[in-house]
């Protein structure tokens, strides 16, 4: 390989395959909890999920005549199925975890041209249209069974439950936060005197509830989120000011009628907030470019986020709310560009009479 040695050159810190493997390790102690908290069907959808994307990548690089080895190397089919498996009920059947394998690779970067040509995030693409696709499937939540623990089903079990659907869902299933307090506000009842029964603020912080694979713990999901902005692997600006935005919303209404609106610990702890702000809504492909850009799209994912769970059909909004800002991005990117090096923001040259040191 040659050297670089002219000036207009430039080296990232972090390449494509290393960027994805720091994605996939902050995910690992998330994912990892999950997999303990629901037990083997959950492991065995993570690893369907896996296994069909890193084969649908293979095949679309094939078919477009390009490297498969370092193609498939690069892991960001992994990542995109790992975020997609992630956000799936855990003991989803394994054809959901295969049709939303395909979805996210072939439709949701394969037809844009491959990685890093795709406009909306490939595991969000998958998610939304598995939600409207299998509803019944998509939103059938078990309750924690923790591997080793009485409930859990054995390993032989969870092939059942994996692969032939059986499970006695009437004795397993549970509600979410997010659906008892949209249940609550659908049937005219006081959100707080409702939640109290299925949310606890510690037990969310931990994600010990009812929710989809790995987008509970609260706490884990945040400490990789740090981690990846720590190694500069993604930007600040958007799970910032994607959280302080919801926070703002979600506490000024509740402040104005609590019986009516969640609170903000509600928003940001239950459902799949964490999740969005830290893995999904920072995917550089399909977020701006500028600081201030980030800033627009994250308010937007959040402002989306709020109006859909308050007034909208779904309890949870954030692929929807991640899916319509990835439509502004390009937008926004037209509006907000980097200054231009040498001028100022309105594009005048900046001036050259100051006196050198």
């Amino acid at each position: 390989m040659s050297e670089l040695v002219a000036g207009p050159h430039t080296r990232a810190p972090l390449s494509l395959p290393t960027l994805m493997r720091q994605v996939l390790l902050a995910a690992a102690p998330a994912t990892a909890f999950g997999v303990w908290l629901y037990g083997w069907p959950a492991l065995n959808l993570l690893l369907i999920t896996l296994v069909t994307v890193v084969a649908a990548e293979a095949a679309c690089l094939r078919a477009a005549g390009r490297p498969v080895r370092s193609g498939v190397g690069d892991s960001s089919a992994l990542v995109a199925g790992w975020i997609l498996a992630m956000s799936l009920p855990p003991w989803a059947p394994w054809w959901i975890g295969v049709i939303g394998g395909l979805l996210a690779v072939i439709l949701g970067k394969g037809v844009f041209g491959g990685t890093g040509q795709n406009l909306f995030n490939p595991a969000m693409v998958a998610r939304v249209a598995l939600l409207i696709a299998f509803p019944v499937e998509m939103t059938r939540w078990v309750e924690p069974a923790p591997l080793g623990s009485a409930t859990a089903p054995g390993f032989l079990e969870s092939l059942g439950i994996t692969f032939a659907g059986a499970a006695d869902w009437d004795a397993v299933t549970g509600a979410t936060t997010l659906d008892t307090a949209r249940t609550a506000v659908t049937e005219g009842q006081s959100i707080e005197t409702a939640l109290p029964e299925a949310y606890q603020p510690a037990l969310a912080l931990l994600g010990y509830a009812p929710g989809s694979l790995a987008e509970g713990s609260a706490l884990l999901l945040a400490l990789g989120g740090l981690y990846l902005i720590y190694r500069r692997v993604i930007a600040w600006e958007i799970p910032v000011v994607m959280l302080a935005t919801l926070a703002l919303l979600a506490s000024a209404f509740h402040l104005i009628d609590p019986d009516r609106y969640a609170d903000a610990g509600v928003h940001i702890l239950a459902g799949s907030t964490l999740l969005a702000a830290f893995f999904i809504a920072t995917d550089p492909t399909t977020s701006p470019a500028t600081t201030l850009g980030r800033a627009v799209f994250a308010a937007g994912c959040a402002l989306i986020v709020w109006v859909v769970r308050t007034y909208g059909g779904y309890p949870e909004a954030t692929a929807f709310a991640v899916l319509l800002m990835n439509a502004f991005t390009p937008l926004i990117d037209h509006w907000i560009r980097p200054r231009v090096y040498g001028r100022t923001r309105l594009g005048a040259p900046l001036s050259t009479d100051r006196e050198g040191p």
